[in-house]
């Protein structure tokens, strides 16, 4: 299908782009890389009157290193994170993140900012950024303002980003060397969301102590959440087999599991635990010596 008409802008600053938004309220949509918006607009199920286009910008893309932080640009293309060598060895659970997203067209052209603000219950960047315990960081009319990731998904496709704001980074801490991650999903083969995805990145200490962990769930609720039952249930004990089985048989509780023509709610239920307790595993065999 053909979308509706539409007037298109491409601002060149931050600032430019935020008084067009407030100027054209719910009429304006914001344009980042595309893969969601446009096939909404095909459909008709999306009708802007306004595209804004960000890709003009200055400083919306690119990845820095900066004290303990990982700072990533909202624009940043998922094979961008993918294939960077900063990102690789200060924070790779980003990297497995974005590597099991979609195929190489989907990688080259979506963008993390856009994943995040779009805020599909079965989207891959919220697992990982809650369980990195992430920062968003948000531009509007009364400035900048930063948003933990528990606070910024309110349910399916809604967040907590106001209509006249932007994403503009989200901010990842780095993960010492005695840190291991892993991303693991069930992808819906014709799509690639996931039917149940877990992100994990953990650190141990001596006798194999789980010094912190951080688990990210998405596909089984209906908006991505982090597993701080389990996170809490392996805390601060020795990782072994019987820990990880137990700790990761609570990942559903107090869940209500999605159920639609992909998966039973049942079965979403057990790929989730299935799934947590190989992520914890995989981390933990990713820890370097």
């Amino acid at each position: 299908m053909i979308p509706a008409s539409f007037d298109y802008i491409a601002p060149q600053s931050l600032e430019e782009a935020v008084r067009a938004l407030a100027d054209h309220g719910e009429e304006a949509k914001l344009l980042a890389g595309g893969h969601s918006l446009l096939p909404l607009m095909k459909l008709r199920l999306a009708n802007p009157k306004l595209l804004i286009d960000l890709s003009r910008i200055p400083g919306l893309r690119g990845i820095r290193h900066e004290d303990d932080k990982i700072i990533v640009g909202a624009l940043t293309t998922h094979y961008q994170i993918e294939s960077s060598e900063l990102v690789k060895e200060k924070c790779p659970l980003l990297s497995q993140t974005a590597g099991a997203i979609g195929d190489v067209q989907v990688r080259n052209r979506g963008t993390i900012g856009g994943s995040l603000t779009h805020a599909d219950p079965s989207a891959d960047w919220p697992a990982a950024i809650l369980a990195l315990g992430g920062e968003l960081k948000l531009s509007g009319p009364k400035g900048e303002r930063r948003s933990a990731p528990e606070d910024f998904f309110l349910a399916p496709m809604t967040t907590a980003i106001e209509p006249t704001e932007i994403l503009t980074e989200i901010r990842v801490p780095v993960l010492s060397q005695r840190c291991g991650s892993a991303y693991l999903k069930m992808a819906q083969q014709a799509s690639g969301f996931a039917l149940v995805a877990i992100a994990v990145w953990l650190r141990l200490g001596r006798s194999r102590l789980v010094e912190e962990i951080g688990i990210g769930v998405t596909g089984l609720g209906e908006k991505p959440f982090r597993a701080q039952a389990v996170e809490q249930f392996v805390r601060g004990n020795k990782l072994t087999p019987k820990l990880v089985e137990a700790s990761a048989s609570q990942v559903a509780e107090g869940i209500e599991p999605l159920e639609d023509l992909h998966a039973a709610a049942k079965f979403r239920a057990h790929l989730a635990r299935v799934y947590t307790s190989r992520a914890i595993q995989e981390a933990a065999k990713k820890i370097k010596n």
